[in-house]
């Protein structure tokens, strides 16, 4: 049975400073998950597209997506 990475996370919570050694089997699940991202061809074109879109947003209106996305004060 596979691990979820947010096991990892839990681990960490709970074990405090020895998570080192307590949260080891969560760590390997987690890095596993994160390889399997990572070499996966579809995810890496669905994060380039994502990626290609905000840069020309960006050259577009000089505004981050960071600052695009926050909300104005509503009282002025």
């Amino acid at each position: 049975m596979a691990l979820d990475p947010a096991d990892f996370t839990k681990c960490c919570k709970d074990s405090g400073i020895l998570m080192v050694v307590k949260c080891r089997k969560e760590n390997t699940a987690l890095k596993e998950c994160l390889t399997a991202y990572y070499n996966d061809p579809a995810f890496y074109e669905e994060c380039k597209m994502e990626y290609l879109k905000e840069r020309e947003e960006f050259r577009k209106t000089g505004i981050p997506t960071k600052k695009r996305l926050q909300k104005l004060p509503t009282s002025m």
